[in-house]
C-alpha cells in the first residue's frame, strides 16, 4: 500500500503518552520491513518546521531512517487545496489540512494516515473529497 503520512503521524511516533503511539511505531516498523510505501510532502515539512528542537530534528530524521518519499508541492495540489476550502470540505483557516489530502490524491496514494480527526480523518471530509476528486478536470482545463 502507498501511504501518505500526515504531520500528526510524526508527532505520535515520539509522543509516548498518546494512545496511538504504539500503533504508530508498529506502522513505521512495517514501513521499514517494506510492507508499505511511505510518502509525505513539503506541506508536512513546513508543519514540522514549527516544532521545537530537538523534536523537529527527530521528526525530520524519520524521513531518511524509513526511506519516506517526499512529494513536492505543485500548482495543482495548491489548486485542489483551495477547492477543498471553497467547497467547505476543509475550513479556510485549516487549508493546509486540505493540501495534505490534495497531494495524496493527486499522486494516487491509497490512504492518508492522520490523527487529525477534526478536518482530515472524518467521514464528511472523506465523502466530499472522494466526490470532488472524481471530477478529474479540476485544475486541468
Amino acid at each position: 500500500m502507498k501511504l501518505y503520512l500526515e504531520t500528526t503521524i510524526f508527532n505520535y511516533y515520539f509522543d509516548t503518552k498518546r494512545d496511538g503511539h504504539a500503533d504508530t511505531v508498529r506502522l513505521f516498523d512495517a514501513i521499514r520491513e517494506g510492507k508499505h510505501e511511505a510518502y509525505m510532502s513539503d506541506y508536512a515539512i513546513y508543519e514540522i518546521g514549527d516544532a521545537p528542537e530537538p523534536k523537529r530534528s527527530q521528526m525530520l530524521a524519520l524521513i531518511d531512517e524509513y526511506n519516506i518519499t517526499l512529494l513536492p508541492i505543485t500548482n495543482e495540489s495548491d489548486l485542489f487545496a483551495d477547492v477543498y476550502v471553497s467547497e467547505k470540505i476543509i475550513p479556510s483557516r485549516f487549508r493546509l489540512d486540505g493540501a495534505h489530502i490534495a497531494i495524496a490524491s493527486l499522486n494516487g496514494l491509497d490512504y492518508v494516515l492522520s490523527y487529525n480527526f477534526q478536518h482530515i480523518n472524518r467521514a464528511k471530509t472523506k465523502l466530499l473529497q472522494s466526490a470532488l476528486t472524481a471530477h478529474k478536470d479540476i485544475g486541468r482545463s
